[in-house]
């Protein structure tokens, strides 16, 4: 991300309000992303990591994996960050073609088709929860294994749960630990790893 003074000052604005936190110095910036794309500082409390899930997102944007996403708003925010850096690979769900079901959304099907080609993927589930739940019965059937899972949907049913199910798997993830989210969380978690991702293996390259 490219800063300007006042993005810095509005950091120094999050860092002075947030004051001490048990994160890493990584974790905390993706943290400071969230809340500097929300202003909502409850998503201090509310982002979880499972453990070496930042450092499994930096290998796998650095290996060039395939980035799968389930809405057009997250892959058009975060294109052109991959494409400076990395320059992944970018699906998405709802752009994929798939035979008409009535089963499943659009979103799930396609999620499904994309996880099926790419099993070893990045995943990031920015706003459709029934593309999350798509993705964890995968995940739980052991029919694919992703490299990291982002998943932020907001909602009211079964994204609790979802999320759980998603956590209790081996699987390295980042979550939302509420009904808050939507794709601009997914969106500044996504930039602010392939910041750190740059950091560590894009001056090598």
């Amino acid at each position: 991300m490219e800063w300007h003074i006042t993005d810095a000052e509005s950091l120094a604005i999050i860092d002075s309000e947030i004051g001490d936190h048990v994160f890493s110095p990584a974790e905390y910036e993706i943290v400071r992303r969230v809340i500097y794309a929300t202003a909502d500082f409850e998503y201090k409390s509310l982002i979880r990591f499972s453990e070496r899930a930042l450092q499994a997102g930096a290998a796998a944007l650095a290996a060039r994996t395939t980035i799968v996403v389930d809405v057009p708003m997250v892959q058009v925010s975060i294109n052109y960050e991959i494409q400076s850096t990395f320059a992944n690979p970018v699906y998405c769900s709802i752009d994929t073609l798939t035979r008409p079901q009535k089963e499943k959304t659009r979103a799930a099907w396609g999620i499904e088709t994309l996880a099926k080609r790419y099993p070893e993927g990045l995943f990031v589930i920015g706003q459709a929860q029934t593309a999350l739940s798509t993705l964890v019965d995968l995940i739980e059937a052991e029919e694919i294994r992703p490299a990291l899972v982002i998943a932020t949907p907001a909602g009211f049913i079964n994204t609790d749960s979802d999320k759980e199910r998603l956590r209790d798997s081996l699987i390295p993830n980042i979550t939302i630990d509420s009904r808050k989210g939507g794709a601009l969380v997914a969106t500044a978690i996504v930039e602010g790893l392939v910041d750190l991702a740059w950091q560590a293996y894009g001056k090598a390259r």
